[in-house]
């Protein structure tokens, strides 16, 4: 087994990032910081740069301007890393599939510059803290 992927299961840290969101996911992320949710005791923590993530965290529709933006931190962060799709809008667009200015699904945006990266949904609007929690212990027993 990869050392890397060894280490996505024992301690997972995230860099977040905001494609174009209403804010009701990224309030549901700050809420899993809380003493309520802890999620830092079981390892997972958000850090300040992509080049320090194991995994990227991606809120928010997909608007033209947030995808370039979206593509570069994919690149920056080391491989394998998983990405976890937070919330309707970054599970498949949702509300605003025919906007203006959505550049389209992001696991599609993000398969064009990696078509192995590992993806996780996590369907809601916006999704539970449990999900969220849920959804990322169930990616990395998946790995």
């Amino acid at each position: 087994m990869n050392w890397k992927i060894w280490s996505l299961k024992k301690s997972i840290w995230v860099f977040h990032v905001n494609a174009g969101a209403c804010n009701n996911c990224d309030i549901e992320i700050v809420n899993l910081l809380t003493p309520k949710f802890d999620v830092e005791r079981f390892g997972i923590k958000l850090v300040g740069s992509p080049r320090h993530a194991d995994a990227l965290l991606v809120t928010g529709v997909g608007t033209r301007q947030a995808v370039i933006r979206v593509r570069e931190v994919y690149r920056q962060i080391p491989k394998p890393c998983v990405v976890f799709l937070i919330g309707a809008c970054a599970c498949g667009t949702g509300i605003f599939h025919k906007g203006y200015h959505v550049a389209g699904p992001l696991d599609k945006i993000i398969r064009e510059v990696d078509p192995n990266a590992i993806i996780a949904y996590v369907p809601g609007c916006p999704p539970k803290p449990e999900a969220m929690i849920s959804g990322v212990v169930k990616a990395l027993s998946a790995i």
